[in-house]
């Protein structure tokens, strides 16, 4: 394959009808489930459709069958745009109701504050508006016993920091529950909790969803002569369409040499937009390294056919702002972290600078550490990751607690391209940790997991109701956390993907076999 020969497959769920579906998952009709799928080669589609798939990560001997796969994703993303104003919807009178009682002293404090006419109305954007991950798990300061709490011997803490660490991965989950946040919670919790230094917060445009629908926020362990900067994405918000059908996306973005990669994880990042797929290469073109697309290169005849995503998008707006504050701490490292889909933007972010020979920049990388990610890409672009980001030691973790369903999307199995990579830490529901490969039931599915599923989501909901007596009042779980337990009675791994679980399997956690380092 040419370096300019970039290919890609997308799913357009819009383009076909039922009848399609049916005739294409019933009777294998090519001609129907070809209205589902476009893509820079015809033979792409062919193979995909025909079940004979050229991917890198195929053992040999497969023969793969993707129909299946395919037509999951086209009902899920069909099925979640039909509900998707009123999950909207539904979002905003919850946070509002939440915030409301939240606010005015929970249901008694509101009827009193109705009476005297003192009722406290949320105002979106306020720093004390909260998320409704916020209210799920309340808590806000980092473990008493991380380093990074004021107090602490610091004094050397740049040369003993390391990936992996259990301070550094506390640090990163609560930024990585944070980032749910507002800009204005995030400035009060990082400057007056945390006692570290916010540097900024992005709402960054997404060109396909036309929206700014990618969140993300920047800070250091101290304003002056910082030892570590913080990145952290915005992950799956619970009301979020846009972000469910991201996850439930089968679309892939092929770039010469170093594997597919997740076409919505790559638009959500600002890099390009399946309506126009050619904006793919033209950003992540090789050639386009270095300074081509900084802020002060915006005349640079390359970017002229996207300027709006050199000032607007998430990569080039982080990663602009990182190499200034590179400059400016001149001995600090950086790490990269994000829960959900913030996760896979966070692995991604990395892999675009290795892709546009970032060198100088990645030398300075601590770690990326990820909680309840999905899949990114394919066996290939892990593999070369892995020998850019193992060398000495492995700098990416990717947490994953039990049952979570996100981190089993997009499926792999042999009839799937998609491919972990990076160390696997993994919890049960006893917040016992193994480090593996992969985590179990890597897809989620099948009658032998879907029974236990169900009997541990009974568990996880007894268990939350005596967190607060067994281990402290900190780990107690708030009445939103119970009824999200509760959901998890009809499906077990979508409140397993709740943050409460990695907060308290970093805080809570011992692994089996391997220790994680301490400081």
């Amino acid at each position: 394959m040419a370096d300019d020969d970039f290919s890609y497959l997308i799913v357009q769920p819009e383009n076909g009808r039922i009848t399609d579906l049916l005739r294409y998952g019933i009777f294998g009709n090519k001609s129907s489930g070809a209205k589902f799928l476009h893509s820079s080669h015809q033979h792409i589609i062919q193979e995909e459709l025909s079940s004979v798939v050229s991917d890198s990560g195929q053992e040999p001997g497969e023969t793969p069958d993707h129909r299946w796969v395919i037509i999951v994703s086209i009902i899920m993303r069909k099925l979640i745009k039909i509900f998707g104003k009123p999950m909207e919807w539904t979002g905003y009178v919850v946070e509002f109701i939440l915030n409301l009682l939240s606010l005015n002293g929970n249901l008694l404090g509101l009827f009193a504050n109705l009476l005297l006419g003192k009722v406290v109305i949320p105002r979106r954007g306020s720093a004390t508006f909260i998320s409704t991950i916020g209210h799920i798990d309340g808590r806000i300061d980092l473990d008493s016993g991380d380093v990074f709490v004021v107090g602490k011997d610091v004094a050397k803490l740049g040369e003993r920091m390391e990936s992996g660490n259990r301070s550094l991965m506390d640090l990163c989950m609560m930024a990585s529950k944070l980032a749910y946040e507002n800009a204005n919670v995030i400035r009060n919790v990082v400057n007056l909790h945390w006692k570290m230094h916010f540097v900024d917060f992005y709402d960054c445009w997404n060109d396909y969803q036309k929206d700014k629908s990618t969140q993300v926020f920047i800070f250091c362990d101290k304003q002056k002569d910082a030892n570590l900067i913080v990145i952290s994405f915005r992950g799956t918000e619970p009301f979020d369409a846009d972000d469910w059908i991201t996850d439930f996306d089968y679309s892939w973005y092929e770039i010469p040499k170093l594997g597919k990669v997740h076409m919505g994880f790559l638009e959500a990042l600002g890099l390009g937009n399946r309506s126009n797929p050619s904006s793919f290469q033209e950003i992540l073109q090789t050639t386009n390294t270095k300074n081509d697309f900084d802020e002060k290169e915006t005349e640079n005849p390359k970017t002229k056919l996207f300027p709006e995503m050199v000032v607007m998008t998430a990569y080039f707006a982080v990663r602009s702002k990182l190499k200034s504050l590179l400059k400016e701490h001149s001995h600090a490292k950086f790490m990269v972290t994000g829960h959900s889909l913030g996760g896979a933007l966070a692995i991604l972010f990395p892999t675009v600078l290795v892709l546009h020979d970032e060198d100088e920049v990645l030398e300075r990388l601590l770690g990326v550490h990820t909680f309840g990610q999905p899949r990114v890409g394919n066996r290939q672009l892990g593999t070369y990751m892995e020998s850019r980001l193992d060398d000495p030691i492995p700098k990416y973790y990717r947490v994953v607690y039990c049952n979570d369903i996100v981190p089993r999307l997009p499926y792999d199995n042999k009839t799937f391209l998609y491919k972990h990579f990076g160390v696997c830490l993994y919890y049960n529901s006893f917040f016992v940790g193994q480090r593996m490969e992969e985590e179990p039931n890597r897809n989620s599915h099948g009658l032998w997991y879907v029974i236990p599923e169900y009997v541990n989501a009974v568990w996880e909901l007894v268990r939350g109701l005596g967190m607060g007596r067994r281990y402290g009042e900190e780990y107690k779980e708030s009445w939103e956390g119970i009824m999200m337990r509760m959901m998890g009675l009809v499906i077990p791994g979508v409140s397993a993907h709740a943050p409460p679980n990695y907060i308290n399997s970093i805080r809570l956690g011992k692994l089996r076999h391997v220790q994680m380092s301490t400081l």
